[in-house]
């Protein structure tokens, strides 16, 4: 009974340790909130895929272990989601080399008028195509632009259902929080 209690006791600390290292630090978390950015209060591992990439090839979300994720689900035909992709690539572009990764993932279009929207903005941040929308019904995407944001460890911190300014200074502050925490 007593070995039975102690491999018990070793489990349950094993859980909390790994529930306290689940935890966002207290100043992402106020970082995210200043910046009303949601915060979910259970992090999760998403729903690992691999889809083809615009340019070609195909991105598997795995391999992106270890950088913070923008997985920003969009249409060229979706107004909100063209209005917010300056500013993402504003924040791509200032902090790409430090870890962060933006995967926007087009929603069932045909891959050459997705080219020409991309190309036609100098959008740089991957582009995947979920041409049969498997992905985004996996994810269970209602409505674009649907966006997570997902952690160094892999795990989704924040789910943002409409459209918002990537570049706000607030925005910038969040992701320079997370950037920094390990």
């Amino acid at each position: 009974m007593k070995k039975f209690c102690f491999s018990l006791s070793i489990l349950l600390l094993s859980f909390l340790a790994q529930n306290a290292e689940a935890q966002l630090s207290p100043e992402v978390e106020k970082a995210f909130n200043e910046a009303k950015l949601p915060v979910v209060k259970e992090r999760t591992n998403p729903a690992l895929f691999s889809l083809p990439l615009l340019n070609g090839g195909n991105a598997s979300l795995s391999s992106y272990k270890g950088k913070v994720v923008i997985l920003n689900f969009w249409a060229t035909w979706c107004p909100p989601c063209r209005a917010e992709m300056p500013s993402m690539e504003t924040l791509y572009q200032r902090f790409k080399n430090q870890g962060l990764e933006i995967l926007a993932v087009d929603i069932g279009e045909i891959p050459s008028k997705v080219q020409q929207f991309i190309s036609q903005n100098a959008y740089t941040f991957p582009v995947l195509l979920d041409k049969d929308n498997k992905i985004s019904s996996q994810y269970g995407i209602r409505a674009i632009p649907t966006t997570y944001i997902i952690d160094r460890e892999g795990r989704i911190i924040s789910m943002i259902v409409g459209s918002i300014r990537w570049d706000n200074p607030k925005v910038i502050a969040a992701f320079e929080a997370l950037l920094k925490s390990r």
